[in-house]
């Protein structure tokens, strides 16, 4: 039996020989075809529908970050699902949010957490943040393929950045160029709305509730505009997913606690539809 085929036990000798840090370097040299960019899809003609996830918000504060995304999935002008989710922790002080064709953003974010994963036990020690963005690019940069027939992914990746002891958050194009984002970012069919929300509202000396309340409202102002993002819906209790990262590491808020911010936020828009304005000086 040959060298590289040979094997210890139950583990071939491929997870038993010294390489490469990198999780998607090793999975390209043994199985090249379970990489997502290798996959060679069937000839068709126009844009190929598949469900697609829509707005992801992201703002800083003075404690870390927080990054929340809507549940609705569209295909189409077909509502495809009311309550995926979108955002996901990439390590104990990151979080990615997707937006984009769903099916290969999820699988793309799992691949990440393996990357991270992979490297922190190789290495014995964690990548910086700046890495992670990195090595997340090299990855949408791998989709590309995919991305020029309609099944794009345009994720954004938000984390505590320990070194320098604060939030950041980091925004792609298709092509896996990469942006550090100041104080707040979107991404998504709404993001346009979403940003004008934060633009508006947004403050230097945000408290981490100040903060949380301020996404659901730039996903509330999304939603009022694009019919591709999902509000809070309080009959079927779907929320938006809200994450913080602080120096004590990724909190997803549970649901009581987003369904509290989403009453808020609903309450006070009976009175004020259009939402709160920014003071005027």
């Amino acid at each position: 039996m040959e060298a590289n085929t040979r094997s210890t036990g139950r583990l071939p000798a491929a997870f038993l020989t010294p390489g490469s840090s990198s999780f998607m370097d090793f999975l390209g040299e043994h199985q090249p075809e379970m990489l997502p960019g290798n996959r060679q899809l069937p000839p068709v003609e126009g844009v190929i529908e598949a469900p697609h996830g829509t707005t992801i918000v992201a703002v800083t504060f003075p404690g870390g970050v927080v990054l929340a995304g809507d549940r609705r999935a569209t295909m189409g002008n077909m509502i495809a699902q009311r309550d995926i989710e979108k955002v996901f922790p990439a390590d104990e002080y990151s979080a990615v949010g997707i937006a984009g064709t769903a099916g290969l953003a999820v699988e793309m974010v799992k691949l990440f957490q393996l990357e991270l994963e992979h490297f922190e036990k190789v290495e014995g020690a964690q990548l910086s943040l700046e890495g992670k963005a990195n090595r997340l690019s090299t990855m949408i940069r791998s989709n590309l393929g995919m991305a020029m027939q309609g099944l794009a992914v345009v994720p954004l990746f938000a984390g505590y950045d320990v070194d320098r002891g604060r939030g950041r958050i980091f925004s792609y194009d298709v092509t896996g160029g990469r942006s550090e984002e100041r104080n707040y970012a979107t991404t998504g069919s709404g993001s346009v709305f979403a940003r004008g929300a934060m633009k508006k509202l947004f403050r230097d000396d945000l408290t981490e509730e100040q903060a949380t309340t301020l996404v659901v409202q730039a996903l509330y102002d999304a939603a009022d505009d694009d019919s591709a993002t999902g509000g809070p819906d309080v009959a079927r209790r779907i929320y938006p997913i809200i994450t913080v990262i602080t120096e004590d590491g990724f909190r997803r808020l549970g649901e009581d606690e987003a369904a509290e911010l989403a009453a808020s936020v609903l309450q006070a828009r009976l009175e004020q539809p259009d939402g709160p304005r920014a003071a005027l000086l």
